[in-house]
């Protein structure tokens, strides 16, 4: 893949991966993007997944017909980008790599050893000229590992973004981008939205016309709708006005009751209302929803005088990326001593700027007149 006149893609799709980073399925795979600069001097930028050595190293060699590469530039230390530095490095005696100094010291984590004899270690503001195309380091710290750097070439105006603006998904399959980077968003960038926020406003400052994720398509139009989408994920607003109804039920009662609230929610006329069986649904996608629409409903049986498990997980997974701005209404369920809502309540409030609703609802084992005039006035409010 050509992106301009002297870069060129020479990353690879993953097919084989069911679970990225052990926890996000990923049914269209994966891509482990990196790009080869060619000029005076040539610069890698990034590695891929340990298993897909073989070709890339075969791209590298395809697209420099014979030349050898000059620097190879670590943004990222995470193993799905740079595992294959080593081997770079063996096949390549002579290049050079150029990555922050906290990224060094995660080499010798990785690799035993930190290349002090033939590396450029690289700050906030740092260049590297290669002839034509002189290259701009910009820290990105926590955004999500401590040691990322992105990269600008001012000749051809490209953001080389690291983590940044990357979705779930091979390169090969056709698929909507904002699903799935919302989804790689909150899921793994999630919890540093005050670090992607700065990171934002010095890409304001720059030139950018075509922006180069590790994971994703490269984006070369309309990149305000993907800045845009980036500053309302990392302010925690919400995207879009809807309910989400996450329930952890035991024997069906309280799942007939979330059930219930969504139909009486959809006739009220809400634009969108998303149900989730929090034990057999992705919880991936419950989160990714949790964070887009503006409401949220938690509906959990009491156990052993707590939540339900899936419920604590889900809350968990909230909590841990910051879940804020919104409003959330509870709905427990129980025999002899509810307490789902009282715990509930309790995980949250860490949480920043949550309105809880007026209405709650309580079952008793099952649904009653008196807990189907609670669904009623909460879908009322929640509508």
């Amino acid at each position: 893949m050509t992106i301009t006149n002297d870069i060129r893609y020479i990353g690879v799709n993953d097919h084989e991966v069911d679970l990225f980073e052990g926890q996000y399925i990923v049914p269209n795979g994966m891509a482990y993007n990196s790009y080869a600069i060619l000029d005076e001097k040539i610069a890698i930028m990034d590695t891929v997944d340990g298993r897909f050595a073989a070709p890339w190293l075969a791209n590298i060699a395809s697209v420099l017909e014979g030349r050898r590469p000059d620097y190879l530039v670590v943004q990222h230390m995470e193993p799905d980008h740079s595992a294959n530095v080593a081997k770079f490095l063996e096949a390549y005696p002579e290049a050079t790599v150029v990555a922050s100094a906290k990224a060094f010291t995660m080499m010798k984590q990785f690799f035993g050893s930190d290349y002090a004899d033939r590396r450029i270690v690289v700050s906030e503001g740092s260049t590297l000229c290669l002839g034509r195309h002189t290259l701009t380091f910009v820290t990105a710290p926590m955004v999500h590992w401590p040691e990322v750097i992105v990269t600008y070439d001012s000749a051809d105006k490209v953001l080389f973004s690291a983590d940044g603006f990357g979705k779930f998904g091979a390169l090969d399959v056709q698929e909507d981008w904002a699903c799935e980077a919302r989804r790689y968003y909150i899921g793994i960038v999630g919890k540093y939205g005050p670090q992607v926020q700065a990171l934002l406003k010095k890409a304001a400052g720059l030139g950018i016309q075509t922006i180069c994720p590790l994971h994703g398509p490269v984006l070369t139009e309309n990149l305000g709708y993907y800045l845009n989408l980036y500053d309302i994920w990392s302010s925690y607003r919400p995207e879009s006005e809807g309910v989400v109804i996450a329930y952890a039920t035991i024997y069906g009662n309280t799942r007939q009751a979330a059930e219930l609230l969504a139909e009486k929610l959809t006739e009220k006329g809400c634009p969108k209302v998303s149900l989730f069986d929090l034990a057999r649904c992705d919880m991936a996608e419950a989160v990714e929803d949790a964070f887009r629409y503006h409401k949220l409903v938690l509906a959990s049986a009491t156990y052993n005088g707590d939540v339900f498990p899936f419920m604590q997980t889900f809350i968990h997974h909230l909590t841990a990326r910051n879940f804020q701005n919104r409003t959330v209404a509870l709905m427990e369920n129980g025999t002899w001593a509810p307490t789902a809502a009282k715990v509930m309540a309790k995980l949250l409030e860490g949480s920043k700027n949550l309105t809880f609703a007026e209405h709650s609802v309580k079952i008793l084992s099952a649904l009653s007149e008196d807990s189907r005039a609670q669904i009623e006035a909460l879908a009322e409010e929640l509508a």
